[in-house]
């Protein structure tokens, strides 16, 4: 399947910090790309792929629990006693400019879970 997008705007829910909410009126433009990867029938589960298009706290967390469809194991954004053992959130790639040289970096880490 191709990708989708959440375009929501985000702000810093400063009485419930750490948290963060979608806010339409002061909230940053924030986006993130999304797109299947698995589905597991017998336990509703999806696996996604997200691609943050901009760099908000707590984004994806945020944007897809704004969705209705929060990540599994998230204590801050999702619901109680999912089962899960840890956040279900795993980066398995990132691309960055080395610190000292500048020269693009590619690092990679196999999904644990």
């Amino acid at each position: 399947a191709g990708w989708a997008e959440i375009d929501l705007p985000l702000l810093i829910d400063w009485p419930n910090r750490p948290r963060s909410a979608v806010n339409h009126a002061a909230g940053k433009p924030s986006r993130t790309r999304w797109r299947p990867l698995a589905y597991d029938a017998a336990n509703d589960i999806t696996r996604l792929a997200l691609q943050p298009l901009t760099g908000r706290s707590h984004q994806l967390r945020v944007h897809l629990q704004a969705i209705g469809h929060p990540i599994i194991g998230d204590t801050l954004y999702g619901p109680a006693g999912d089962g899960a053992p840890r956040l279900m959130l795993h980066a398995g790639g990132l691309e960055l400019a080395h610190p000292a040289s500048g020269q693009p970096l590619v690092l990679y880490s196999a999904v644990p879970f």
